[in-house]
């Protein structure tokens, strides 16, 4: 899609062009294309493996352990059904751009595969913030109880920020076709594309807009949450009162956890996906400008592979900070010994364990102040 998001016509306007070039260029970049096509297939096929396995783990583990169904899971879960979506549809589609000239998948899915992509997107970024948010409340008011009806509402969050993605995807649905390139020899190419090739302005526009609501804005906006975090966590460092409870300094750890995990993802989403928006963006101010070297070539293929990992990252980033997550992990990799060895050491239970063992759990995750421990137990 020539100047769209994940851009999917960049390589078949590209090989339009090289026939335009000279005898020697062509033989350069046929020879680029080539080791091209046979680098990217196997890191396609891996980052799917790699982001099917860590996504399907993660939602596993939060779904089958009632005590990790909390709050901020939720929000990770409804990460993860995000990156899941993109990894199942939207990857494969753009491995094939890389073996066939034309566009392959029919006008339906030149309409869809666009909005969900940008959906993708929105569900992640939205939902960074919207966990921002949330550990802004629980660390500048740690005091705070919340309510019993704190997982329903955060469904409830979840469900609304996937509806407003797919709302706001709609004109890439509305816009996107399927034209035909001449590349100025009597051949020609189908391609998919965001808006039509005439018009210029259409094209800035969007890439502008694109770059404000899925990047720079909530970016902004998570900043700030996080500046206040950090406030707040240099004041109570000051003010905590040496006689302070153990639980209330337990729950300040972990709450603490809990936001460096939410910013190591915010950190891992703005680094891979700033070169994608910044080549958009390139691309939409000089639309209908084809640039056929090996240079943009190669910045082209980086940006859209480092984009594509974001949807592998998050699980494993968890894995790496969150002891508890990384428990759960290890069991279901060894599913078939996962009940005899978490039946005695893990903090968490197996679902049917939690079932046997109810009373004594509550007893466990609840704290003299009316605070739950199962609020937090990501990290």
């Amino acid at each position: 899609m020539d100047g769209e998001l994940f851009d999917n016509g960049t390589f078949l306007s590209l090989n339009g062009a090289i026939w335009n070039n000279f005898t020697e260029e062509i033989v350069y970049l046929d020879t680029a294309f080539f080791v091209i096509r046979c680098i990217i297939p196997p890191i396609y096929l891996l980052l799917i493996t790699v982001g099917l396995l860590g996504n399907i783990t993660l939602v596993k583990v939060f779904v089958a352990n009632s005590a990790m169904r909390s709050v901020p899971n939720i929000f990770i879960s409804s990460l993860a059904a995000g990156d899941l979506l993109l990894l199942v549809t939207c990857v494969p589609v753009d491995a094939a751009r890389y073996f066939f000239e034309d566009w392959i998948f029919g006008s339906l899915a030149c309409k869809l595969i666009p909005m969900i992509q940008l959906t993708s997107v929105g569900v992640s970024v939205f939902t960074l913030t919207a966990l921002s948010a949330d550990r802004y409340k629980a660390i500048v008011n740690p005091m705070d109880i919340q309510a019993s009806s704190a997982v329903f509402h955060t469904c409830l969050k979840a469900v609304t920020i996937w509806m407003i993605s797919m709302f706001l995807a709609i004109p890439e649905a509305v816009y996107s076709q399927v034209v035909q390139h001449h590349n100025g020899e009597n051949e020609s190419f189908s391609a998919c594309v965001p808006y039509p090739l005439s018009d210029k302005l259409h094209a800035k526009i969007h890439s502008v807009m694109i770059f404000l609501v899925y990047y720079l804005i909530p970016l902004g906006i998570i900043s700030i949450y996080y500046f206040h975090i950090a406030q707040s966590l240099i004041k109570s460092a000051h003010d905590m009162p040496g006689e302070s409870s153990e639980h209330v300094r337990r729950q300040m750890e972990t709450r603490k956890r809990l936001a460096k995990i939410v910013l190591v993802f915010v950190g891992l989403f703005a680094l891979c996906w700033f070169p994608n928006h910044v080549l958009y963006m390139y691309r939409s101010f000089h639309y209908g400008e084809i640039d056929p070297s090996l240079g943009h070539l190669m910045v082209t293929v980086l940006g859209r592979v480092l984009s594509f990992s974001n949807s592998c990252v998050n699980p494993f980033a968890l894995y790496l900070l969150s002891e508890s997550f990384r428990r759960h992990f290890n069991g279901h990799l060894r599913c078939q010994r996962r009940q005899s060895h978490f039946s005695s050491n893990s903090y968490f239970q197996s679902t049917s364990a939690m079932r046997m063992t109810s009373v004594r759990s509550s007893n466990r995750n609840t704290i003299s102040n009316g605070h739950s421990l199962k609020q937090e137990s990501v990290a």
